[in-house]
């Protein structure tokens, strides 16, 4: 009992920015792509949202994923096998930060820049998923 209400209340703290993922999943289903529900996450590919992240900010090459709280999008459904782990660090992070996710994630990567770094690579954000990942930070 107590797992679930804690499971309810993360999904609650994470849910605007799962409520703004769903609507690009929305967006991928009308425009070709799909989504699917692995380990509590729904996972939108393709479709219009493949060309948003292609040309994705600050991301040399645009980026392959994309974490909305409870929702990640990504180009493709082998690009969700390729990144699973790490933006499920993401969404543990959503967990905990829940609607300051998102200004946080801006703020801390303006403050990379500001400093003369790359405010993707050096977004404590992102050093904290490429480090729980198991991947190599490219």
């Amino acid at each position: 009992m107590l797992n679930r209400v804690r499971t309810l209340l993360l999904y609650t703290w994470a849910g605007p920015n799962t409520l703004l993922g769903l609507g690009f999943g929305v967006l991928a289903k009308a425009t070709g792509g799909g989504w699917q529900i692995h380990t509590g996450v729904v996972e939108v590919y393709g479709g219009r949202v493949a060309r948003l992240l292609e040309h994705a900010p600050f991301v040399p090459g645009g980026a392959m994923a994309l974490t909305l709280g409870h929702c990640v999008l990504a180009r493709s459904q082998a690009a969700h096998e390729i990144t699973r782990k790490h933006e499920r660090v993401h969404v543990r992070q959503y967990e905990r930060w829940g609607p300051l996710f998102l200004p946080g994630y801006v703020l801390v990567g303006v403050i990379a820049w500001a400093k003369g770094r790359d405010p993707y690579r050096d977004n404590a954000f992102e050093i904290e998923a490429y480090n729980n990942d198991g991947q190599d930070r490219a």
